[in-house]
């Protein structure tokens, strides 16, 4: 990467920081940068986390996206993509969250793990995964653009941190030997009326290789995720719009119920 490009990266997530912040959206970056690549486009990530944790928030997790074969056939990629989770982006089960703090916030509900130990390299097996993870819960992911429009590329979307701008976490339990994942059940309601369903196996079969994909991603970097680290897997359905004066509650059968107050 030259000069330039670093300095391109820099007023990129300068711009993305300004526009969460005032609340007005900007052009997709692929649209001013025709063929930007999915490498800087992580680069424009990491400037916009960096400078997150320069202000005071911590790293928590993180979060895999365009995990189903039909998101990936959607969006021309073959892989999924990645984000960070930051302390200030999450709330417990129950809270409520002001609608005007975001932009376009549409909703996604999501089996969630949270890690008992490290887990690292580029070729870690399902067995090692699954013993890696210490809980699992419901979460409610709520997604945002800082775009004009949800009509995105992947690496618009890795820039703009994968789209997560809220977690919602439900009550967190162990992970039992003898609980399927990939066959677990959610349906999620909106004001009490059930308005979309999906299973575990809809993340790319199962939650599991989810996270064998980001640790082979943070491998690439240097990095691993960490003993007590959040991991969200992937939708099970396709977003839902987040209206003002709504809750969103979403249940399986072996895990408890998440739910969310806007206002």
């Amino acid at each position: 990467m030259d000069e330039q490009d670093d300095r391109w990266i820099a007023a990129t997530a300068s711009a993305l920081l300004a526009a969460e912040y005032e609340r007005v959206p900007i052009e997709a970056l692929t649209v001013r940068r025709p063929g930007l690549s999915l490498q800087t486009a992580y680069r424009v990530q990491k400037a916009v986390v960096d400078r997150r944790i320069a202000g005071g928030a911590r790293v928590v997790g993180h979060k895999a996206g365009v995990t189903s074969q039909a998101m990936q056939e959607q969006m021309g990629v073959d892989e999924p993509d990645s984000g960070v989770l930051l302390d200030d982006m999450v709330l417990p089960t129950g809270d409520t969250m002001v609608r005007s703090a975001l932009m376009q916030p549409r909703v996604e509900a999501e089996i969630a793990l949270r890690l008992g130990c490290d887990l690292a390299g580029a070729n870690v097996g399902l067995d090692e995964a699954r013993a890696a993870v210490k809980e699992v819960f419901l979460a409610l992911e709520v997604i945002d653009t800082r775009f004009t429009s949800w009509r995105l590329t992947v690496a618009d979307s890795i820039a703009d941190n994968a789209s997560c701008a809220r977690v919602v976490t439900g009550p967190i339990v162990p992970l039992s030997a003898d609980m399927d994942l990939a066959a677990e059940p959610l349906v999620v309601s909106v004001d009490g009326t059930a308005v979309a369903t999906g299973e575990g196996r809809a993340v790319l079969g199962n939650p599991l290789p989810a996270l064998i994909w980001l640790a082979g991603r943070l491998h690439l970097f240097g990095e691993c995720l960490r003993a007590g680290q959040l991991v969200l897997a992937g939708a099970v359905h396709a977003s839902l719009p987040l209206a003002a004066r709504s809750t969103v509650y979403a249940r399986s059968p072996h895990l408890p119920p998440v739910e969310l107050h806007v206002r």
